[in-house]
């Protein structure tokens, strides 16, 4: 259903998506490159569990919500691609903040 079109002249960049090394171009979004690779699910909502994916493409529904580089709650259809960016798959609420840490580490 989603293809990249005139995509002969671009570049490409590595990403990395949950430990899967892929090409994908230079100045797409991530919110395209997942749909383009046949990534329909970004995250999991936290009542339910159910899947959920890219919708709007303009940063209004936040259904796209992943984890770039470790930082959570990035809008995909938001976020560009670079050079090594890892992408993971957000599940249910992600903890932010300065607390956030503590929170997740009860050790500390």
């Amino acid at each position: 259903m989603f293809t990249n079109i005139g995509i002969r002249d671009r570049d490409f960049v590595r990403v990395i998506f949950e430990d899967q090394e892929i090409m994908v171009p230079q100045g797409h979004t991530v919110a395209a490159v997942l749909l383009a690779e046949g990534i329909r699910s970004c995250r999991e909502t936290p009542v339910s569990g159910a899947p959920r994916g890219p919708y709007c493409m303009m940063g209004i529904c936040f259904e796209c919500l992943v984890v770039i580089d470790g930082e959570p709650n990035q809008q995909a259809c938001m976020r560009h691609v670079r050079e090594g960016m890892s992408i993971e798959r957000q599940h249910g609420v992600a903890q932010i903040g300065p607390d956030a840490n503590a929170a997740q580490d009860p050790a500390e």
